[in-house]
């Protein structure tokens, strides 16, 4: 039997791609008196490109902006600070995040999410999204001390939901820092595909809407050693 079912954030419950571009568009915006002598599309592409999808912290990819497009008013850090400060206000939710989440809820299952990041960005992106509420646990690296794949930070959170292993999921988007982390800590890894990555893992959904009926379907889930 399922008890519980763990998320990733960036990538699987918050569409961290829409969010950038709307966010960049819109810093470009409100700096325009600044930054308006770079092409509005060459700003936003090479702040896509030095980000990798989140995986290179904006403290850089500031320092690298300020230096390829001789932005002279504002330094990088008062960049950052504008990214830290507003990325919440752009934040995209998948589709069927909210229904799904109100589905499982009705089902009486734990819910969890770890995520990697800096807390309180990541607090206010979860806020955002108007989430919080649906989650019995939520770990964040910073405040952790401790981040994906390391499976401590799954173990972490399973006892905190005080369920184990062998009866919880983990969604995610990245085949080795979530589904490879999640199953290396004994839990069942299901990938939410991402055409940005390969993979090949046994459980793979398209949509968020298709985990209420994957967990339904629990003993195809985990093999005849589950219960529904």
């Amino acid at each position: 039997m399922i008890k519980a079912v763990l998320f990733d954030l960036d990538g699987t419950l918050l569409d961290r791609d829409a969010s950038v571009k709307r966010f960049i568009h819109s810093q470009y915006d409100r700096l325009a008196r600044i930054v308006g002598h770079i092409p509005r599309e060459e700003y936003v592409t090479r702040f896509i490109e030095l980000d990798q999808r989140g995986y290179v912290w904006k403290d850089k990819v500031y320092q690298q902006l300020v230096k390829e497009f001789h932005i002279k008013e504002l330094s990088w850090e008062e960049l950052l600070q504008d990214y830290i400060t507003d990325f919440k206000n752009h934040c995209v939710a998948f589709p069927n995040l909210v229904p799904m989440l109100e589905e499982l809820k009705s089902r009486d299952l734990r819910l969890g999410m770890i995520t990697n990041g800096w807390g309180q960005f990541q607090q206010d992106n979860i806020k955002a999204l108007g989430i919080e509420k649906y989650f019995d646990r939520i770990l964040i690296s910073e405040w952790e001390g401790i981040k994906k794949p390391d499976p401590e930070i799954f173990k972490r959170a399973l006892k905190q939901l005080n369920v184990p292993p062998q009866q919880s999921i983990y969604v995610g988007d990245h085949p080795e820092n979530d589904v490879k982390a999640a199953q290396n800590a004994g839990m069942i890894g299901v990938w939410i595909k991402d055409p940005h990555w390969q993979a090949e893992v046994e459980f793979i959904i398209n949509d968020l809407s298709e985990i209420p009926l994957l967990i339904k379907n629990s003993r195809k889930l985990a093999g005849e050693k589950y219960d529904i």
